[in-house]
């Protein structure tokens, strides 16, 4: 069988973890970048597969069978999904929770014009996570959701940073309240408000005369991002930023508190986790298992936007029913 034809489109952390993801799995062959920048200039960890400016990209619709698209989700993917799920089937890793209906409308029509298949939002929250909660509530009908973060980097909220005026690099960090997590663990069933589970710390390096007050307002106060949590904004150098903070670790718990029995007497509780060296590695291995499963779907006569829950879980796997049910079952 003929390999998978993978097209990365951008090339940052996401863009290299792709990369990466793709030599673990065989069945699925890098033929293509896609760059905003130079195409000289990039230098990938694959020179044998050509890089292209993204204006080429319509021209090779036929040459590719999956492109995953590795933008960020502030601006990039907003834009990019809609305009290219019209030609390719796509996979991307949009991670604005508050805004996935919005943009799966977007999608879905573009695919659904160009009569392919989009999947969008995988990663590991949404996805991996996002699977969890599914399962968790229909095991445990009776009971209470929670979801931490971190400790760890947000690149969707770095991101978001970087574009704020006036900051030149910048690094955000998830941490969950110990406290919280306690009392769910304890089984207490508590509410909280969105503040209490989570606080973010923000480490930015401003342009040389840039008001950094300005900045630190613009970042507290961002909708969808931190005007919801405590928020702290550390002003550091380049050199600091680069020394303190260079690795991208992240992770966190999905946990569901039920109880079963005639008078609900039995304390069920579902707790699954995530301790990652590298968020943008662990997130490209999403979306590569996704590639194959967008593959399967569009050859199977299904077009539209999906997400993980569209998803049958075998068509993440290269391998045969048998082979899962005599492994994994």
């Amino acid at each position: 069988m003929n390999p998978v034809k993978i097209a990365i489109m951008g090339y940052g952390n996401l863009g290299r973890g792709v990369e990466l993801a793709l030599r673990q799995n065989p069945d699925l062959k890098l033929t293509t970048f896609f760059t905003r920048r130079d195409p000289d200039t990039l230098k990938t960890l694959t020179p044998d597969v050509p890089v292209y400016h993204v204006d080429k990209a319509l021209e090779m619709k036929d040459e590719i069978d999956v492109m995953i698209i590795c933008g960020g989700s502030a601006t990039d993917l907003p834009k990019q999904s809609p305009m290219y799920a019209k030609y390719f089937n796509i996979v991307d890793s949009f991670d604005t929770h508050a805004n996935i209906p919005q943009h799966f409308d977007a999608v879905d029509a573009s695919a659904m014009e160009g009569n392919k298949v989009a999947l969008i939002s995988a990663g590991w929250d949404p996805g991996m996570f996002s699977l969890q909660r599914l399962l968790c509530n229909c095991v445990l009908p009776q009971g209470h959701d929670y979801t931490f973060w971190g400790k760890g980097v947000s690149q969707g909220h770095s991101d978001a940073i970087r574009r704020v005026e006036g900051v030149q690099d910048a690094k955000q960090y998830t941490v969950p309240v110990q406290s919280a997590l306690d009392k769910v663990r304890a089984g207490e069933n508590p509410e909280f408000t969105t503040r209490q589970k989570h606080t973010r710390e923000c480490f930015v390096v401003a342009k040389e005369g840039a008001d950094k007050e300005k900045i630190k307002n613009e970042i507290i106060n961002m909708p969808n991002y931190f005007a919801d949590y405590d928020t702290t904004v550390t002003f550091i150098t380049q050199e600091e930023l680069d020394r303190d903070h260079g690795g991208i670790p992240h992770g966190g718990f999905v946990m569901r508190s039920g109880v079963t029995g005639v008078n609900g007497e039995m304390k069920q509780m579902i707790e699954y986790s995530l301790k990652l060296d590298s968020n943008p590695e662990f997130t490209a291995s999403v979306l590569v298992c996704c590639a194959r499963a967008v593959n399967r779907m569009n050859k199977e006569g299904m077009k539209g936007c999906k997400t993980i829950f569209d998803v049958p879980p075998a068509y993440f796997s290269p391998k045969s029913g048998a082979q899962l049910r005599k492994e994994l079952l």
